[in-house]
């Protein structure tokens, strides 16, 4: 019998034979309730999300890469992937070689590398890292579009977001998915955003963010403009209107800009580090001011080039289709647009450092492109502006878009959805459209198998026969670019190329490639030939080219390249 007064507890044995109540809720018993068993645990649903997020991360990159094979590999793509050739052989110092005035040393050329490692050398290598690329440059936006954001807001700023870069425009296919062009320097700088987005106030990130800038710097001197610059000006904005309303400077942005002008510094020097170790010498980045007459003209450029990369360039559209194409992109940069001026407006309000900082990265970019007056051929300067505007649309607008709001606001979000729906499926269709385009062959590969097949292996060509051959040929032959010298005689290439090639005791040349028509059409080399060569012994012609040979070494009348 239990104690009176005292109810038997459900373990004892007077409990179990009596049959005792349960406790009351709330009167001690803190077992939580069974979990439903249709309802999949938090784990379960992490894992489905990651699957999920892999699966869209493979199929994006399948379309990307096809996307990709619509365009043939030139001389700029071979040369960074003959680069990173030279580099997995041995010479990572890449000694000797005359770069451009970008490098991507240090972001896509070790990309190229690892690509290489596993598939050997080809143009596929340049498609594979393109594809690969910009998949990483749309989950990245997502990402970072994102925030801290969860549940319906979070997923709705990712989407709209990543659905803005979602879909290349064919017309820039060139720009976005195929040689490097700033695309990756884009997808680096990402990075950047991130840890500065996400990480908590710690004096780690300033010197993360110096390290990672600087290493970025090192690469693509674009990054002056989309990361050092704005991230700069935008932290020293707000402590110097802090210090305005007599309130102390936050220590961290402060920070910041002094990691990002430190960036600078340090990301300008490793290269002549790099030089004076015998290394790699790049070009100097033209920079030549345009005059005020030449500023509309210029302007107008820049607007239908930002066109361009956001997929709503309808003039570049080459049908019915891709007209309809463009024109439901044009919500994409409308969207872009919209949050840039949002967060022009919030410049000094907005909560974290990041909308302010984007905004001005977005502006300064522009303003570049405009005031050194580039042409439609020089998109691939602003591709960043792509992804940090439709960073700054999910950040910013997709809330408006979620958001449950009564009476006006319920009045908007009606018409907007299906709106929204008929505009996501038509970059889906973009998307798969862009993807079943056929490929096309690589630029010159009739040229190198011809060679291969006669056995010629060394010999000499314009820039864009050059690399181009040198890669469909998988190396198995190799051309060195040549140019105009004076007297009209033939001379060394200084453009993404090698100095070694040129030296006569470790090259044997004796042909010269000349195309006689077509695009990058180079008749002059042929009287240039003879004139720095004399009269060659024998001539082949095969399709749009003529290959003029010697019995004799070229490379010992050529001269040395200019470095």
């Amino acid at each position: 019998m239990p104690v009176s007064g005292v109810p038997a507890g459900p373990g004892s044995p007077a409990g179990a034979a009596t049959g005792s109540a349960e406790p009351a809720p709330g009167a001690g018993d803190r077992t939580p309730p069974p979990r439903r068993p249709d309802r999949p645990s938090p784990g379960a649903r992490r894992s489905g999300r990651a699957a999920v997020v892999v699966l869209a991360a493979a199929v994006l990159f399948v379309c990307y890469w096809r996307q990709s094979l619509t365009q043939p590999v030139s001389s700029d793509g071979a040369a960074n992937a003959l680069q990173a050739w030279d580099m997995l052989h041995g010479n990572l110092l890449l000694h000797g070689w005359l770069l451009s005035d970008v490098s991507f040393y240090t972001t896509e050329l070790p990309q190229y590398m690892l690509i290489e490692a596993v598939r050997g050398l080809g143009p596929e290598v340049v498609n594979l890292a393109a594809a690969m690329t910009y998949t990483l440059l749309v989950l990245l936006t997502g990402l970072l579009a994102k925030g801290d954001a969860g549940g319906r807001e979070g997923l709705a700023r990712f989407l709209l977001a990543a659905g803005i870069v979602l879909a290349p425009q064919l017309s820039a296919t060139s720009t976005l998915l195929q040689a490097p062009d700033h695309t990756g320097t884009a997808v680096a700088l990402l990075v950047v955003w991130l840890v500065i987005d996400r990480a908590r106030p710690h004096w780690l990130v300033p010197v993360a963010v110096c390290v990672m800038l600087a290493w970025i710097m090192a690469a693509d001197s674009i990054v002056l403009l989309t990361g050092i610059v704005p991230i700069a000006a935008a932290a020293g904005a707000r402590a110097v209107r802090a210090l305005a309303k007599r309130a102390e400077p936050s220590w961290y942005e402060l920070s910041l800009a002094a990691a990002a002008i430190l960036a600078a510094v340090l990301g300008a020097i490793l290269p002549a580090i790099i030089r004076a170790a015998g290394g790699y010498t790049v070009a100097p980045v033209p920079r030549q001011i345009v005059g005020i007459d030449r500023l509309p003209g210029a302007a107008r450029v820049a607007f239908h080039a930002t066109l361009n990369i956001f997929g709503a360039n309808v003039v570049a559209a080459h049908s019915a289709l891709e007209v309809a194409f463009a024109v439901l992109h044009l919500a994409g940069a409308a969207l872009a647009a919209w949050a840039v001026c949002l967060a022009a407006l919030r410049f000094f309000r907005a909560r974290d450092l990041l909308v302010p900082a984007l905004a001005v990265a977005i502006v300064v970019n522009l303003a570049a492109f405009v005031l050194t007056a580039q042409t439609l051929a020089a998109t691939r300067e602003i591709a960043a502006v792509l992804p940090l505007g439709a960073v700054l649309a999910g950040r910013l607008l997709a809330p408006r878009l979620t958001a449950a709001r009564p009476a006006a606001g319920k009045a908007l979000r009606v018409p907007l959805r299906p709106l929204l729906a008929v505009v996501a499926a038509g970059y889906l269709a973009a998307l798969g459209y862009g993807a079943a385009q056929p490929a096309v062959p690589a630029m010159n590969e009739p040229l190198a198998a011809w060679l291969a097949g006669h056995g010629y292996t060394h010999g000499l060509a314009g820039y864009w026969q050059a690399g181009s051959t040198t890669l469909d040929a998988g190396a198995r032959v190799s051309l060195s670019s040549v140019g105009h010298g004076r007297g009209g005689r033939v001379v060394p290439g200084h453009w993404e190329t090698s100095t070694l090639l040129y030296d006569p005791s470790r090259q044997y040349a004796d042909f010269v490639v000349v195309k006689d028509s077509g695009t990058y059409s180079t008749r002059w080399l042929r009287g240039a030939a003879e004139r720095t060569f004399g009269p060659p012994r024998q001539t082949y012609v095969v399709g749009p080219y003529t290959i003029m040979t010697w019995h004799a070494n070229l490379l010992a009348q050529l001269g040395k390249p200019r470095e």
